[in-house]
């Protein structure tokens, strides 16, 4: 069985790949030419060159396939052109969806976000079925692939076999970019981390969203959706989880969200001028403003969802930052 991957020079596809490698899976990527490609070093897999928006590259990519998992997404907090991500996001997703379809794949196993979901925010868990519109969507990230997802739903119903993964926060070996999750760990690593917001997230082990993925192929319904997280934690739950791991002293002030909310205003203003990212992004301390909170529940019980402590998460992701330079 060959099986294709899209953004597996990425941190969720990079472990995808290795547990479709240790099942003797044949494997095949898809990277651009400008790709990053250190996440595959060493890997028995097929490179194909090529690009979500050159519709001849996914159809070359998939001839020959049999399973299709699409993990690529362009996932930032912040960007100067906004365009560009829905491009990546809603056009890609809906050019290897067309290539997938014409190709006759077997399954696919797209890779959506816990941010397309419904969530009370007031420490209420959400679920696969929490109501939800796009006016809920806070930024383009988060716009951009609940617009993703529709087109998953739609395509399902033009018959592709499309099961929906909904991961949470992943943590864990092979952030190469780091995600904005892996930033926090690193400048907490770096001590640059002197306060924080009173906020919440769902963590799980890079590794067991990956085996999340796999098991959604197997035992997945297509057309439902999964949430693949394990562990709620506020922000400080987790400052404090990785003192107990490093030593290092956890930061104490926690910060009013008005002037965090008002600075970001100013500094993403400044940002829109110059270019630059901004030390603040907007979308996520608007996000911050709610405790991102899910329940898993179903993939636990429908796909058998590993659920080990995400402390070991947190230990072998400051392991790897440390042994790869980023501190």
């Amino acid at each position: 069985m060959k099986t294709f991957v899209t953004g597996a020079t990425g941190f969720i596809g990079a472990s995808i790949v290795r547990e479709l490698l240790s099942e003797g899976r044949e494997v095949r990527v898809l990277a651009r030419p400008s790709s990053n490609l250190a996440n595959l070093n060493g890997l028995d897999v097929e490179i194909r060159l090529g690009d979500l928006l050159d519709p001849r590259s996914l159809r070359a990519g998939l001839e020959g396939c049999d399973v299709l998992y699409h993990a690529a997404a362009d996932y930032r907090l912040w960007t100067r052109n906004p365009e560009e991500m829905y491009r990546s996001n809603v056009g890609g997703t809906t050019a290897i969806f067309e290539a997938a379809l014409e190709a006759g794949i077997s399954k696919v196993v797209y890779t959506s976000s816990v941010g397309t979901l419904g969530n009370p925010g007031d420490g209420t868990a959400g679920t696969e079925e929490t109501a939800v519109t796009l006016a809920d969507m806070v930024g383009p990230y988060k716009k951009s692939k609940f617009l993703a997802e529709r087109e998953a739903e739609r395509f399902f119903a033009l018959g592709l076999p499309v099961v929906i993964v909904n991961p949470s926060t992943p943590v864990g070996p092979w952030d190469i970019k780091p995600t904005p999750t892996g930033k926090i760990i690193v400048d907490f690593l770096k001590r640059k981390m002197p306060a924080y917001l009173d906020t919440g997230l769902n963590l799980i082990a890079v590794e067991e969203c990956a085996r999340g993925h796999l098991l959604a192929e197997k035992k997945g319904i297509p057309g439902r959706k999964y949430i693949l997280g394990n562990s709620n934690l506020s922000l400080c739950d987790i400052f404090v989880m990785l003192q107990e791991i490093t030593g290092l002293p956890a930061p104490k002030v926690r910060l009013p969200y008005a002037p965090v909310l008002v600075a970001a205003w100013l500094n993403e203003g400044f940002s829109r001028i110059t270019g630059l990212e901004p030390l603040i992004p907007l979308a996520g301390v608007r996000m911050a403003a709610h405790h991102m909170y899910f329940d898993s529940g179903r993939a636990v019980r429908e796909l058998g969802l590993p659920q080990t402590p995400v402390k070991e998460a947190l230990e072998r992701a400051v392991e790897w930052f440390r042994m790869n330079g980023y501190v």
